[in-house]
C-alpha cells in the first residue's frame, strides 16, 4: 500500500479548479442556467454586465475567432476554452510551459495561489518600447469536464487586489460549451462572432 500522494507533489495530469466550480464558475453548459441571458460566443457564454467591452481576435490567414478579449473596469482578460480529457486536467502542464517561455523572452515569472487556484504573475519585456520596460500579466487557468479554460489578465487586474476581484469574477462567470465533437486535447474549441454582431475587419 502506498502513501497518498501531497498536494505539492500532483501529478500534471490532476485538475485544478476552485472547489466551488461547479456552483460559481467557470461553468460547464450543462451547470449553467437554461434562462439567463448570454452573450453567445461559440465555445464560450458571457453575462452581459455594465462597462464590459468584448474584442474578438482573429487569425489572419484562417479568419477564424482564436480568442476573446474583454475589458472591464481598467482591466483587459483574454480567454480561450481548449478541449480536454474527461478525468485529467491541463493546467499544470500548461502552466509549466508558461514559465520556461516568460524566462526565455527575459521576463520573470513567479507563482502564487490565488482564487482560482494556482496563478502565474509575469513580468515580461515590452518589446519596441523603452529599455528596460516591462508589463505585468497575470496566467490563470481551470480544469472543467472534458475542457480547459485559460486566461490571461493585464492592465489594474494584474497588479490591483480590488481590480484582480473584480475581472476574477468576470472569468467565473464564464460558461463552457464543450459541444459533443471529438476532439484531441489542447485543440481550441472553436469561438465565433455572436448573432447580429459585425465583425471587424483585420489589419488597416
Amino acid at each position: 500500500m502506498t502513501d497518498p500522494t501531497p498536494d505539492e507533489v500532483l501529478p500534471d495530469d490532476a485538475k485544478s479548479a476552485p472547489s466551488d466550480r461547479a456552483e460559481n464558475g467557470p461553468l460547464d453548459e450543462s451547470e449553467a442556467n437554461a434562462v439567463r441571458p448570454y452573450v453567445d460566443l461559440g465555445g464560450v457564454k458571457l453575462v452581459p454586465r455594465d462597462g464590459l467591452q468584448l474584442r474578438l481576435e482573429i487569425e489572419e490567414g484562417t479568419k477564424r475567432v482564436v480568442a476573446v478579449g474583454i475589458d472591464f473596469s481598467g482591466s483587459t482578460l483574454q480567454v480561450q476554452p481548449f478541449a480536454a480529457p474527461r478525468t485529467s486536467g491541463l493546467w499544470h502542464e500548461i502552466r509549466a510551459q508558461i514559465v520556461e517561455q516568460i524566462r526565455t523572452q527575459g521576463g520573470e515569472i513567479q507563482q502564487r495561489d490565488g482564487a482560482l487556484g494556482p496563478e502565474l504573475v509575469a513580468r515580461i519585456p515590452v518589446t519596441g518600447g523603452e529599455a528596460g520596460a516591462t508589463r505585468v500579466a497575470r496566467f490563470v487557468g481551470v480544469d472543467g469536464p472534458r475542457w480547459f479554460l485559460r486566461g490571461v489578465i493585464a492592465g489594474a487586474g494584474a497588479i490591483e487586489p480590488d481590480a484582480a476581484a473584480a475581472i476574477d469574477e468576470v472569468f467565473r462567470s464564464i460558461v463552457v460549451v464543450r459541444g459533443t465533437t471529438p476532439m484531441p486535447p489542447r485543440d481550441l474549441i472553436p469561438l465565433h462572432v455572436p448573432a447580429g454582431a459585425t465583425q471587424a475587419p483585420t489589419g488597416s
